[in-house]
């Protein structure tokens, strides 16, 4: 229930305070004095987006807060589902006190530059986190709502409400986008399927081309050594034969020669302390030169000249440098290469399968679809009585006593022609986009003889706009009995209803706020009579500045406000005693 509405900055709004009651609590007022306004305030608390100008000229935010109370129990289960998942510290601390009602303030700043903050309980939350909050606790129905309910869409959703029908309307709406999946793979694939082809062909040829070059990420650099020795192969053994000569083999061979130096110090060295250091050194260069002469000598052994093993090296070079340039990659790139294309053939040819094999996965998920589609419509068919007899009896209430009312849940025209064709063609896919609809395949119609005698026929072709405004008030109060308790507001929803209606009108609306908290903006001084609280919007000018304010109507105050509804300031003495026979006063 909502206690308390706070509204700051809010356009001509400076500040007002509206308190509210069980049962039905009414606003009345001029036109253009601000009930739009308050309306609009509880919007923003719907999370809807700020019209521009919505803060008060001179002011940095406008403010709304909403403070309502929640009850335990069933009334109060899908605001503790919110909390679970939104704001779990506030399950713990309701369950500190399960037996008594909650509060809820649910607070929406708007601010000079169009950013808002939404909060509750002074805890910042996302707004779409608020817009899920909000219609758990009260729900606006305004003056245009009626203009909706020739809409079929808007029909069949109020027919899945009253019905409790969302899980239905969910497990169908899963079925269908599995179909939907499958079916753009099945269209993708289809308008593909010459250049996927044309690209497996290539995949194929390069995936071979490069298994049949058997590369080796280290080839390069193991190849272009021994090449480049190859290459060399005579001279460089020519001129090893020469200098192996010059270091130990000829005449006067320089290892010789080291050698005799060597031996000459010896034989000093223990005399002459300082020739210890050079003795040694020229050892040492002698062992090294000694090693390197042999290393020579069996290079040159080993090496052989083999022109076959050379035009077999440059072979394979040439054709490691044709593969590199062609994918323009090096040899590591040409390995890596090689893995793409595999992975490339592999999704191509799957993909191939798949084209082969989709038609019956298609026909599978399609079939899935119209036995979610047949539940929903022997569940709405289940539905349409209950909510045609709630309907009725609300008629008798509202001055509509022998109207009769209907809801025709048929198939869709096109359904008979549902067999026809294979699942996965195109020309089917595209006829069944067009039957699987949001909410399945049915079509709703709501049906009325406003009159006995009088067929039943489409709604918008027989119902007056008074007739139609009662019907949707009917149909809301229908839907708002089978439902969770919570605030409803009605926005002007008696625009199109005479005053004679009035008092019917205003007593089922009072019927209604004993199950429900009702509040309603009207004209209509027969439901402002009826209201256990009466709020007045006015404006006044203050300093050059218009603001509306809030008066919380009692007495002889409340008397007047009904007098003037009735009569507009003219014959005030008859239009009191009237306001006063309305209220029983």
């Amino acid at each position: 229930m909502l206690v308390e509405l706070i509204i700051r900055d809010l356009a001509i709004i400076e500040h007002a305070t509206l308190s509210f009651g069980s049962g039905l609590n009414v606003i009345s007022g001029e036109t253009g004095a601000g009930k739009s306004l308050l309306v609009g305030a509880l919007e923003l608390l719907l999370g809807t987006r700020p019209k521009p100008g919505r803060v008060r000229t001179g002011a940095d935010k406008a403010v709304v807060e909403g403070r309502f109370v929640v009850p335990p129990g069933r009334d109060g289960a899908s605001v503790a589902r919110w909390a679970r998942r939104h704001m779990p510290q506030l399950v713990a601390e309701w369950s500190r006190t399960p037996s008594e009602e909650h509060e809820l303030i649910l607070g929406r700043s708007v601010f000079a530059d169009g950013k808002t903050r939404a909060y509750v309980n002074n805890r910042p939350v996302t707004r779409e986190a608020l817009a899920d909050l909000a219609p758990r606790l009260f729900e606006i129905h305004g003056q245009n709502d009626h203009q909706k309910l020739h809409d079929p869409s808007e029909q069949m959703r109020l027919v899945d409400s009253f019905g409790k029908l969302d899980a239905a309307v969910g497990a169908y709406r899963e079925a269908r986008e599995a179909w939907r999946t499958l079916a753009d793979r099945a269209e993708r694939l289809r308008a593909e399927a010459t250049t996927r082809r044309d690209a497996l062909d290539l995949a194929r040829f390069q995936r071979g081309e490069l298994e049949a070059a058997r590369v080796r990420p280290e080839e390069r650099a193991e190849v272009e050594p021994e090449r480049e020795l190859l290459r060399h192969a005579a001279t460089l053994k020519e001129g090893l034969a020469r200098v192996v000569g010059e270091l130990s083999e000829s005449d006067g061979a320089l290892v010789d020669r080291l050698r005799a130096t060597v031996r000459y110090l010896e034989g000093w060295k223990a005399q002459i302390a300082a020739l210890g250091p050079a003795s040694e050194a020229l050892e040492t260069a002698l062992v090294h030169l000694e090693d390197g002469a042999r290393t020579l000598q069996s290079l040159s052994e080993r090496l052989e000249v083999d022109p076959a093993r050379l035009e077999e090296l440059e072979t394979r070079l040439a054709e490691l440098e044709k593969l590199e340039r062609k994918y323009r990659v090096d040899a590591a790139g040409l390995v890596a290469k090689l893995e793409e294309l595999r992975a490339q053939v592999a999704r191509l040819e799957a993909d191939e399968a798949s084209a082969e094999t989709l038609g019956s996965e298609l026909a599978a998920a399609r079939a899935v679809v119209l036995a979610r589609a047949g539940d929903l419509r022997r569940a709405r068919k289940a539905v349409r009585p209950k909510l045609v007899k709630a309907v009725e009896k609300a008629f008798a209430d509202l001055g509509l006593p022998k109207a009769s009312f209907d809801i025709r849940v048929a198939q869709r025209a096109d359904e008979d022609s549902l067999a026809a064709g294979d699942p996965s063609e195109t020309s089917v896919i595209e006829a069944d986009r067009a039957r699987f609809g949001e909410r399945g395949m049915d079509r709703i119609e709501f049906l009325l003889a406003a009159n006995p005698g009088e067929p039943l026929a489409k709604l918008e072709q027989v119902a007056s706009g008074g007739e139609t405004a009662r019907i949707m008030l009917a149909l809301r109060s229908a839907l708002s009995t089978a439902g969770e308790s919570r605030t409803l507001l009605f926005d002007e929803i008696d625009s199109g209803v005479g005053g004679r209606l009035g008092p019917a009108v205003g007593a089922h609306l009072k019927r209604l706020g004993e199950h429900h908290q009702v509040l309603c903006v009207t004209h209509l001084p027969a439901i402002a009579a009826m209201a256990q609280r009466h709020l007045k919007a006015a404006k006044a000018v203050e300093g050059g500045r218009t603001r509306t304010f809030v008066e919380d109507l009692r007495d002889e105050a409340r008397v007047q406000e009904i007098a003037d509804m009735i009569a507009g300031g003219a014959d005030q003495e008859t239009a009191r005693a009237e306001a006063r026979r309305l209220l029983g006063a």
